[in-house]
C-alpha cells in the first residue's frame, strides 16, 4: 500500500448524500478479485449512458476534474453493502482522501486498509470545501494527514480527528500484510524455535 502523503490538488465537489457503494461500484463489477481495473467504471451509472458514452454532467467528466484525488461529499457516505470493491474503485480511479460529515462504518474502515483518508467535518466546514470544490482547477485543496489538517484555497486550515493507529498505518502504508509483515523477524524466530522444540509438528 502507498504511503499516504500531503494531498494538494483538485477536489471534486458530490454534494450528494447517502452515496451507497453500490453508486460507487456496480454490482455487476464486483467478479474480480483484483484491486486494479475498477477505476473506470467508478460511479458507472452516474458517468455513463445506456449507451456507454460519457454524460458530460456528471463531475468526473468534466476536464477540470479528471484528475481529482480528493472528493467532498454529502453525508453517510458509502452506506449500504459492505463491498471493499468501493474503496478499490476510489482508489484505482485516483482517488486518496474524502470529506463528508459522516460515513458507513463498514466503508470508512476500508477507506484505511486501502490507502484512501476519510475526514470527517462538520457539515458547515463540509459546505465551505464544497464551494471551493465548485471552483474547478482554479481551486486546490490541501490534505495534510501528520498535521491532521484540510487546507481551504483561503488558507483555512480546518483540523480533522483520526485514530492514531489508523493514522500510523496510512503514513507507513501499512495495510494487513504490511503489519504482518512487520513482525516477520519474530514470526520466524518462533517458527525456527518451534522445530527445534516440537520436529513432529
Amino acid at each position: 500500500m502507498d504511503k499516504f502523503e500531503t494531498i494538494t490538488g483538485v477536489a471534486a465537489p458530490l454534494p450528494l448524500i447517502n452515496v451507497d457503494t453500490d453508486m460507487i461500484i456496480p454490482k455487476q463489477f464486483l467478479k474480480t478479485i483484483k484491486r486494479s481495473g475498477l477505476g473506470v467504471n467508478l460511479f458507472d451509472e452516474m458517468r455513463y449512458g445506456d449507451d456507454g458514452a460519457e454524460l458530460p454532467e456528471f463531475v468526473l467528466n468534466k476536464p477540470a476534474y479528471r484528475d481529482a484525488q480528493i472528493i467532498v461529499a454529502g453525508d453517510n457516505f458509502g452506506c449500504g453493502s459492505s463491498r471493499e470493491h468501493a474503496p478499490w474503485a476510489l482508489l484505482d480511479f485516483g482517488i486518496r482522501a474524502v470529506i463528508a460529515p459522516s460515513y458507513a462504518d463498514i466503508f470508512y474502515n476500508n477507506c484505511f486498509k486501502n490507502g484512501i483518508l476519510p475526514i470527517v467535518l462538520p457539515q458547515d466546514q463540509v459546505d465551505a470545501l464544497m464551494d471551493d470544490a465548485r471552483n474547478g482547477e482554479n481551486a486546490r485543496i490541501t490534505v495534510d494527514l501528520d498535521n491532521q489538517t484540510v487546507t481551504g484555497t483561503d488558507g483555512t486550515a480546518y483540523p480533522f480527528e483520526v485514530d492514531a493507529f489508523k493514522k500510523h498505518c496510512l503514513l507507513n502504508g501499512l495495510d494487513d500484510i504490511g503489519l504482518t509483515m512487520e513482525k516477520a523477524a519474530s514470526i520466524d524466530t518462533y517458527e525456527r524455535d518451534l522445530a527445534q522444540s516440537r520436529p513432529w509438528v
